[in-house]
This record gives structure tokens, C-alpha cells and sequence, in this order.
């Protein structure tokens, strides 16, 4: 209430009295600054509802180059960060959940050959977004049969029964060195990367925004990533990472790409699930995340490529509070709160 009341004065358009005439032109300064504070608020919040049509995107507190160097302070723009069931968490494997009715219908992903890819660097993550066709109508073919534009889709395990959750684009999280980078851990062991595919119910919802914070509208395929073997299916991805090494830099990738490569077994068996959100502002919850218990390999050098990814625009220069490389880009684990999770293997 009393900060309401000096916010009104200091608001007020009426002139002080002559006998305080000389604070007026500072408390008039002050106003100023406040009204302006006040209005970039507003409008810097509205330009992010505005761009909030995807799950990964670039999102800034004022005066800060990276989200990751604040995670503390997202719940105070945000309200849906300070929830009961935040995203990432530990898993604790002894306490998890065997549930055999994760197996009933077997988790299936129903993903089709990719004809382009938009990789871009949001100056917080490298994200890929799949391009299938523009118009996700029904086209006629030559017979006069009508038939669905291809899409990619994961159907059974946790998910609801006969709904389709349809993958959009997938990205990155990754540490400065091989010891820490994944969000999620298992028995408090971090990997160097987690890579997250990104689902939306395309049956229930219309599309990946209205989706987002509803019931049953996200899906998150979860894969931990550690050194070894190089990838060859993220190869093509990685090799040309240097073109996108700046902050808002795309490139679209006229190459077909494959987004079964990303799985680690074709069978998608040995799964954890659990109720979660999303692990960057808006911190939306009702996600339903899937984590598969053995991880992708990477070799060292296809990691470095990511670790070169800068989080400035090409000329700027870095902010003091970092050196200006893509790094770290993980939030801390969350609280269970009680929540239960669950495999699908014992």
C-alpha cells in the first residue's frame, strides 16, 4: 500500500508548491524514470507473450545477457516458475516407480523424414525447428483420395490413449566442461548435454502456443548425452554450427534429416516419466516428460562446436558478468514435492 501511494505521487501531473520549488525539477527527473521503467516493463512483457510461440526461445530479464545467470529471479516475472512441479529434478532411481502399465501400449515414435531445418542460435540454445509443409490442412492427390501432410508424431507409453503429440523442433543444453550441462541428473550425476523434443497434442489442440500450460498439451522427450563415439546423424548438424555461432543467426539446412537418429533404441523401451513443466520461462506446467535411461554419444569435438556458440550479436561485445560463449545453459534442478517417478523398466 505505501509503495502505491509514493508510485501515485510520483505520477501525479500536478506542479509542487512554490515553497519546494527546488526539488521540483529532481522529483520531476525521478518521475520520469520511474514512468519510463514502468512502460519498458510493459512493453518488454508484452513482446514476450508475443514471441512465446515456441518452447525454446530467447528469453531476457532486462539487464541481464543470459537467463541462465539469474534462474533465481525468473518466479518474480514469472508466477508459473514458483509451481509445486518445476522442471528439472533429480532422479533418484531406487525411489522411482516401476509402472508396467507404461509398457501396455508401447511408446512409439512415428517420425518422418525431414525435407529443411531452421537452426538457430537464440543467444540461450541451439534450436531446431522442423519444416514439413506450411499448410497443416488436408491435401487431395491426383486419385481424388485425401491424405495428411506427413508430421512426426509419438503415440503410447505415459501418453494420453489416441492422441498424437507432434514433435516441432528440438535443442540443446550443455555445460562449459564434461562434468556439468544436463538439466535433469540421475543420483545427482550430471551429463555434459540433455537434448529435449519438443511434442505438442496436436489432436486436442490446435496449435504449439494454445498447447502450452494446458492439460496433456506438452510432451518432452528427454536424452542425455555423454562423450565417446561421434554422432553420425547429428553430424550434418554439427558440421555447420559455425554458421550460426552468433546470437540470432539461422541458417536453414536444405539436407534431409532423419529425427529417428535422435533416439537411442528403436524399441523406446527403458523410460522414466514424470509430471513436470518446461525448464524456460514461461515455466508452463503440465509437461509430460519422458527420459530415457541410456544416453546418445557425441564425440568431443561435435561438443566443442556447441561450446563455441556465442551469446552476443556478431560486433557486440560480451557483458561483463561473462566472456560471451554459449555455455551452462541448464537451470538448476527443482523440488519433487512429492510428485512420484515412473519406469517403465525394474
Amino acid at each position: 500500500m505505501y509503495l502505491a501511494c509514493v508510485f501515485s505521487v510520483l505520477l501525479a501531473d500536478d506542479k509542487l508548491p512554490s515553497s519546494l520549488d527546488k526539488y521540483a525539477k529532481k522529483v520531476r527527473r525521478r518521475r520520469r524514470r520511474y514512468v519510463k521503467a514502468w512502460c519498458n516493463a510493459c512493453t518488454w512483457k508484452k513482446r514476450f507473450l508475443r514471441e512465446s510461440c515456441t518452447v525454446d526461445f530467447p528469453y531476457i530479464i532486462p539487464d541481464r545477457t543470459s537467463v541462465y545467470t539469474c534462474t533465481s529471479e525468473w518466479g518474480l516475472h514469472f508466477p508459473e516458475a514458483n509451481g509445486d512441479s518445476q522442471s528439472p529434478i533429480n532422479i533418484n532411481s531406487r525411489d522411482s516407480l516401476y509402472d508396467e502399465s507404461l509398457n501396455r501400449i508401447a511408446l512409439n515414435a512415428n517420425y518422418m523424414l525431414c525435407r529443411e531445418c531452421e537452426i538457430t542460435n537464440t543467444g540461450q540454445t541451439v534450436q531446431i525447428s522442423l519444416r514439413y509443409k506450411t499448410d497443416p490442412t488436408i491435401s487431395t492427390s491426383r486419385d481424388g483420395k485425401t491424405e495428411m501432410f506427413p508430421r512426426s508424431v509419438m503415440t503410447g507409453g505415459p501418453l494420453p490413449e489416441g492422441y498424437d503429440f507432434e514433435l516441432t523442433e528440438f535443442c540443446f543444453h550443455w555445460g562449459k566442461d564434461d562434468e556439468r550441462g544436463s538439466e535433469h541428473t540421475v543420483n545427482l550425476k550430471a551429463y555434459p548435454m540433455e537434448l529435449h523434443l519438443i511434442h505438442w497434442n496436436s489432436t486436442l489442440y490446435s496449435s504449439l502456443e494454445e498447447a502450452m500450460g494446458k492439460p496433456d498439451g506438452i510432451c518432452i522427450v528427454s536424452l542425455f548425452i555423454q562423450i565417446g563415439r561421434e554422432h553420425a546423424g547429428l553430424r550434418m548438424l554439427t558440421d555447420i554450427l559455425e554458421a550460426v555461432q552468433y546470437k540470432g543467426k539461422s541458417y536453414s539446412l536444405q539436407i534431409p534429416f532423419n529425427p529417428n537418429c535422435l533416439l537411442p533404441d528403436p524399441a523406446l523401451r527403458d523410460f522414466w516419466t514424470y509430471e513436470g513443466s518446461l525448464t524456460t520461462p514461461p515455466c508452463f506446467e503440465n509437461v509430460t516428460w519422458i527420459l530415457f535411461r541410456y544416453p546418445l554419444t557425441v564425440s568431443h569435438a561435435q561438443l566443442e562446436n556447441f561450446r563455441r556458440m556465442r551469446t552476443h550479436l556478431k560486433g557486440d561485445v560480451p557483458s561483463s558478468e561473462d566472456d560471451g560463449h554459449l555455455v551452462d545453459n541448464y537451470r538448476p534442478t527443482q523440488p519433487l514435492n512429492g510428485r512420484v517417478v515412473k519406469a517403465s523398466f525394474q
